[in-house]
């Protein structure tokens, strides 16, 4: 049997290489309107940053990298590929609060989000909830040889990688105080992209980083045992009553709130496309190419790269 998350890494390529190769400016306020794209030509984390909000930085890259900083503690949103990218991780948000204590969470298992981890100094809590975790335990070491074979480059940044416990684990939500009024919402609202998907809700910014739940102009693909359609809407919809400002989403450029009804309205559309071709009899297959054909057309700005996950999960039901 072909590996479901072998297909998912060749999707994670085909889209990435679609992105822009623009590098932001370091420590430049982000409007929704002018956000540089991601610089995909290289999985190399800068230690450059864009200011999303008051309290909240990122580092646009494979993936972004969501840094929150209080007056007492960092959060740090996902690592990089391998400890090379995840000491850049650290290293950057030390240069933001050098006194804080560092906290690392990761968005899901994959190794571009959590292969990084043994990159971070000692003494870092490291927090995930726990749906994450079990699918770390299960699969998370395959992924990393899996992504180690791709390339070379990938190869050499994951050499010598090793998955790390978490300090913390949690069901639905941790709430962490940063300290100076700034707090962290960690929150798993039921499987999407993966089973374990991980978003941060940022106050009083109201910036949320959002994995894969919420992306910009990203057609959605379940990966492996994901979640499915109705799942996915639904962790949208309880994204929407966090009424979050501004979204950094890890694969795609950074945007406002505006991003979370676009996204709930592209899944609505795929999957009411395919019900309503599951209803004159096509099989799933052609189904989603068929969705995919029409989408490319009407959405021509977007990276719509393979639909046939979610149009499956939408005739499994």
């Amino acid at each position: 049997m072909m590996n479901p998350y072998k297909n998912a890494t060749l999707a994670l390529l085909v889209a990435f290489s679609a992105g822009s190769c623009a590098t932001a400016s370091s420590h430049d306020a982000v409007g929704s309107s002018d956000v540089p794209a991601p610089p995909f030509q290289d999985e190399l984390l800068s230690e450059e940053t864009v200011r999303v909000s008051e309290h909240v930085w990122a580092i646009l890259g494979f993936p972004n990298i969501g840094i929150a900083v209080g007056k007492n503690a960092t959060l740090v949103v996902d690592t990089g590929l391998g400890r090379r990218n995840g000491a850049t991780a650290a290293k950057v948000a030390t240069k933001l609060a050098p006194s804080n204590r560092l906290v690392l969470t990761t968005t899901h298992f994959h190794p571009e989000h959590a292969g990084g981890v043994l990159g971070f100094p000692a003494g870092t809590l490291l927090i995930r909830n726990k749906v994450q975790q079990d699918e770390m335990d299960r699969h998370g070491e395959d992924m990393i040889r899996m992504f180690a074979g791709q390339n070379n480059q990938w190869k050499s940044l994951l050499a010598g990688e090793q998955l790390r416990a978490p300090d913390e684990t949690f069901d639905r939500e941790r709430i962490l105080d940063l300290g100076g009024g700034v707090t962290a919402r960690l929150l798993w609202l039921g499987p999407a992209h993966t089973q374990g998907d991980e978003l941060v809700f940022v106050d009083p910014d109201k910036t949320l980083i959002s994995g894969d739940v919420v992306q910009n102009k990203v057609g959605p693909f379940i990966y492996g045992e994901g979640g499915t359609p109705a799942s996915w809407i639904a962790a949208v919809d309880e994204v929407a009553k966090l009424g979050p400002r501004h979204v950094v989403p890890d694969h795609s450029p950074i945007g406002d709130g505006s991003l979370v009804e676009q996204e709930k309205s592209f899944l609505v559309e795929v999957r009411d496309r395919a019900m309503a071709l599951e209803r004159q009899g096509e099989g799933a297959q052609p189904a989603s190419r068929q969705i995919r054909a029409a989408l490319k057309k009407k959405y021509p700005d977007w990276t719509i790269d393979n639909l046939t996950g979610f149009v499956k999960g939408v005739y499994a039901k």
